[in-house]
């Protein structure tokens, strides 16, 4: 998205700095927390006083955990680093900005808050405007003048908005764990943790963004996150009180793995998933509550995996694809009737099954059909709508199968992003805007070389 010319000129660019403030606090107070761990609870294990199997897994905990308070004080600092070096290049480019209108309006331009350049008729005496007025060769001038400034504005504001981008890029890379210290290398056992090696120079960070190829290639920018978590187990009951509703959830995770990523190039947008559990885990809520009345319980254990790709065009247009796959055995029942979700279903399989879905989106409403097929013994149905937390987006579908030892699932699913519904729409109204715009234009015009031709 670009930076407009009344944004420039209005933002209060010492924000800048006074974040950067906060961040480099946000450091010195990260040192303190380190400091204190070090000195209180890692000590505990390097001591001789503790040995075995624990004393090792907790030396390697504790160092992990240690490495990342470390690490957030470099990101900290770096980010700061970067906000200071923006608010230096934004000042610089905004006086250049302000220079070209003021030369614009000594040239006996105007110039509004939106940066749209005009000719400046009140400065020509009545007999200066009469002489313009009737001289094809004058009205040709000073057309010719606006556009010639209005153009040096407008590559001031592109460049402040290239900019813009720049630092934008630079602040999403230093946030992302680089795991140059992952996978036997040091002390990070973290994933996605924070980034130790952040860099906090604006232009060392800008040239690696386009020249390494993994932020941006060709116009397209990529950002990514992986997370691998387990052995782990969980448990938590809570009754229902206070209009709250009561919650089951017993867990003994094996692993967890999630990655994901995207590539984006203006309008166009590539993104994935992949996601891979193994354990055992049974889950109920119920209740009734002002959000509606629920009533879900789910037991599943097994090794379960999805990945999924889409390709969007903005709101206008996408497509998906995924595929899924599970070997074990679930059994679940359900009720859900809320502001934000209706559902109905049940289930109970024990075998493996994969599958496959796909559909196509226009203007952020989305149709698509789910098939699976089985080995094992099951059935399932499911029916309703619901909410994507993340997203916003309404799912409305059904699906249903039934294997007696081999056998398959198929379903339909049909999706409404109001936000993308919204956007589309806007850009059909500004499409049609242009249109009667370029059409007055016209018209204008016409009424000129009319008027012209008589005078």
């Amino acid at each position: 998205m670009s930076t407009s010319y009344y944004e420039i000129m209005t933002t209060n660019l010492g924000l800048l700095t006074t974040a950067a403030s906060e961040w480099e606090a946000m450091a010195g107070e990260l040192g303190k927390i380190e400091t204190r761990y070090r000195d209180s609870v890692q000590k505990i294990s390097l001591g001789s006083s503790w040995a075995g199997v624990s004393a090792g897994v907790a030396r390697t905990n504790f160092a992990a955990t240690r490495y990342e308070y470390a690490a957030a004080q470099v990101q900290a600092k770096a980010v700061a680093s970067l906000l200071r070096d923006a608010h230096e290049k934004f000042t610089d480019l905004k006086k250049k900005l302000e220079s070209a209108r003021d030369d614009a309006i000594a040239a006996g331009m105007t110039v509004s808050e939106q940066g749209l350049v005009a000719f400046d008729w009140d400065k020509l005496t009545p007999s200066e405007r009469s002489a313009y007025v009737h001289d094809p060769d004058g009205r040709t001038v000073i057309r010719e003048s606006v556009a010639s400034w209005q153009l040096h504005i407008d590559d001031r504001v592109k460049t402040v908005s290239e900019a813009d981008r720049s630092v934008r890029t630079a602040l999403a890379a230093a946030v992302v764990d680089s795991n140059k210290d992952a996978f036997g290398k040091g002390a990070d056992a973290t994933l996605n943790g924070f980034n130790a090696h952040a860099e906090g120079d604006l232009a060392k960070a800008t040239a690696a963004a386009k020249g390494d190829g993994t932020t941006k290639t060709d116009g397209w920018v990529s950002e990514g996150t992986a997370d691998l978590t387990g052995p782990g187990s969980e448990f938590k009951l809570i009754g229902p009180k206070y209009g709250k509703e009561g919650t089951l959830k017993a867990a003994a995770d094996l692993f967890h793995g999630t990655a994901n990523g995207s590539l984006t190039n203006g309008q166009w947008k590539l993104s994935g998933i992949a996601d891979i559990y193994g354990g055992a885990r049974t889950t109920g809520n119920y209740g009734f509550t002002h959000e509606g009345l629920v009533a879900k319980a789910e037991a599943s254990a097994g090794i379960r995996a999805l990945a999924e790709g889409r390709a969007e065009y903005g709101p206008y247009a996408g497509a998906y694809g995924r595929v899924e796959g599970f070997a074990g055995g679930e059994a679940s029942a359900g009720l859900k009737a809320t502001k934000e979700e209706f559902t109905l279903g049940a289930k109970a399989f024990a075998g493996a099954r994969g599958g496959v879905a796909g559909g196509v989106e226009v203007a952020g409403i989305g149709i698509g059909g789910t098939a699976e097929a089985w080995k094992g013994a099951g059935a399932e149905a499911w029916v309703g709508w619901k909410k994507d937390e993340d997203t916003g987006a309404f799912t409305f579908g059904w699906d249903a199968g039934v294997a007696p030892g081999v056998g398959g699932s198929l379903g339909m699913e049909i999706t409404v992003d109001p936000d993308k519904v919204a956007k589309s729409a806007g850009a059909a109204a500004d499409a049609l805007g242009d249109g009667l715009n370029a059409a007055g234009d016209a018209a204008g015009d016409a009424k000129d070389a009319v008027v012209d031709f008589f005078s």
